[in-house]
This record gives C-alpha cells, structure tokens and sequence, in this order.
C-alpha cells in the first residue's frame, strides 16, 4: 500500500485576541497576557493573533492601556512565533474608512512595533477597500523583508455568493498581491461538507495558501476544520481550551489530537498545550465569576445560521445590554437581527 503523503496542519493561535474578543468582549489585559508567551512561543504555531479587531479600541476604552506598548511586550516575550493582526481595511482598527497615507502608516508602524502578518478584511468583500493596506505591506516587505499580507474573504451566505463568486474574489486577490487567502467565518455559518467544497474550488482558483478561520457558535466547526483539512486547507485557526467553543473557535487541543497519528499530525507537545490550558484555566473561572464571561456565548445556538452575528459581535452586544440592564433582551435582538439585515 502506497504511503500517504504527510502534509502537517498548521495552527494559528487565537487565545490573545479573536478568543477573548469572542468570549470576554476583548477584556484580557496585558498583564495576563505576559507571564504565558514563553510556552505558546514554544508550541510551533504558524502564528499567534494577538493585535488588531477590537483590541486596540477595547485597550484603550475599557482597560486603560496602551495597545501600542502591548504589542512591543508580546513581540520581546514570543521570540519564534509569527505575530499575527487583524486589519480593517480602509477602516485600519476604526468604524470608518481613513485615507490611504494613514493605512500606509498604521501599516508601517504595526509592523515596526511587531506584526509579522497582517489578515486584511472588508465586511463588504469590497476589493477596493483591500488594496491601500496590501500595497502598504508589500512595500514595506520590499523595502525591509518584513511583513506578510493576508487577504480574507468575509464568508457570509446568499444567492449571490456562489463558489464562483469566492473563486473570483481569490483571483483578485492573488492579483493585488497578497502572500495568503484566509476564509474568514465569523460567524460560524460554514458547515462541514460545504467548506470541503470551498476550499477546492479556492485551491483550483489560486496558488496561494489557504487558511480557514470559523466560530464554534453553531456547533459544527471541529467537523468543518476537518473536512476542511481533508480538502487541502493550510492552516485552521484554534484557541486554548479555557477560552474556545461557544461564539469562539474550536479548542486548540482538540484539534491537534484529532490529527494526531495521521498525514495531517501538527506535531505539537500536548504536555505544552495542557500546561498553556492549566494558565488560563483560573482566569476563565474569574470571568464566569465576576460575569465578564457569560453563558449566553458559551453554548450551541444552530440559530446563528439565520441570524449571522459574527462571534466577536455576540459578546460585545451582551456586555453593552447589560450596561443598559436589558440582558433579558438578548433573544430577542438576536431575532431582530435578520429583519433589519433584508
């Protein structure tokens, strides 16, 4: 029988942002951050995300930090590790677009400060949104070896958005020149055998690395991760148990053992992996017990493939009802939501 070619998954980090974004409203600060970045550098990640999306406005407004000075203590803590951000597009890390100078410059410094790898998105899917930021990074990388481009394309479901209309789309962006495509399910809406057909039709449409990033609010992202790996996908974004599943994504030990003896094995120390868990493991108890971390998040809702709240939102929006002592609403918004989206 002929031996099966090995092609280890890779495995970006989410446990320093997309992972508390998700589940906590983006409320870790540094300090819990610091004292774990010499095992997560350890571990072989492809990279760990740990700057950008809500980060940067959530240090400021609500932890009283600098996010720049947060950034600097990570990069000098996680020496081998690719650092990863999220980019907003022509919106930088803001709720509105900037001009293009302005991208050039945020780019400039993100990548000055630490940032080895950009993941650029538009929720719009607008390509022209895309280009600033990517031509920033390019010249960047040219002019100082540095930096890495990643485009990602905001997965969302309808009658418009057909696998031909993602093939195109990855055309595109192998044209601008960016490094890697991301599938970016925020909202957890892509299901097992669907994803294996997305990342076909994207590996027959470029030659770029694919990477898939999802949520586990619908309760399908372990099997979608592997029918997607089983497809051909590069890399699957993870987060450390204590704070995956629910409106994050799916654990990063889970993932590793469910590959682990076959052509797609990470390679990846669980001893490392159960000793991150353990670090953070009394933190999520401090969060359930003060209610940063709600059980609303926590669960499965196959509601989420009507309603379309990306994972990041779902935790934001119950923190600013509590603020407005209406948490009790929280469905009833959640029902809301697809009415005001037609």
């Amino acid at each position: 029988m002929a031996e099966v070619e090995k092609k280890p998954i890779k495995i970006t980090e989410t446990i320093l942002r997309d992972a508390h974004q998700s589940l906590i409203a983006t409320r870790m600060p540094t300090e819990v951050m610091l004292p774990i970045l010499d095992k997560l550098d350890k571990v072989g990640y492809q990279s760990l995300e740990c700057w950008g999306g809500a980060t940067f406005d959530a240090s400021l407004r609500f932890l009283k930090e600098d996010p720049w000075d947060r950034l600097r203590k990570i990069r000098d803590g996680a020496k081998n590790t690719k650092l990863q951000m999220l980019f907003r597009g022509q919106n930088i890390l803001g709720y509105r677009p900037y001009a293009d100078d302005v991208v050039y410059a945020f780019v400039e410094k993100s990548i000055a400060n630490g940032i080895d790898i950009i993941r650029i998105f538009d929720c719009l899917n607008d390509i022209r949104n895309l280009q600033a930021a990517v031509d920033a990074t390019n010249k960047i990388k040219k002019q100082e070896g540095r930096g890495e481009s990643q485009i990602a394309l905001s997965y969302t479901l309808g009658d418009a958005y057909t696998l031909e209309y993602w093939a195109d789309m990855a055309k595109k962006i192998e044209e601008m020149g960016a490094d890697s495509i991301c599938i970016k399910d925020m909202a957890g809406l892509l299901v097992p055998y669907r994803a294996a057909e997305l990342v076909k039709t994207l590996k027959e449409s470029t030659k770029l690395p694919i990477q898939l990033h999802t949520h586990y609010t619908s309760g399908v992202a372990s099997m979608t991760y592997l029918k997607a790996v089983e497809a051909g996908v590069d890399v699957i974004d993870c987060a450390m148990s204590p704070f995956a599943l629910g409106t994050s994504q799916p654990a990063t030990e889970v993932m590793v053992e469910t590959f682990r003896g076959t052509p797609y094995d990470t390679g990846y120390d669980q001893k490392l992996l159960a000793e991150i868990a353990d670090y953070f493991r009394p933190y999520r108890e401090e969060c359930l017990a003060n209610g940063l971390l709600s059980p609303k998040v926590l669960g499965v809702n196959i509601k989420t493939l009507l309603y379309q709240v990306p994972g990041g939102m779902l935790s934001n929006m119950v923190s600013q009802l509590k603020e407005q002592n209406a948490e009790d609403k929280y469905n009833e918004v959640l029902e809301e939501i697809p009415r005001v989206r037609k």
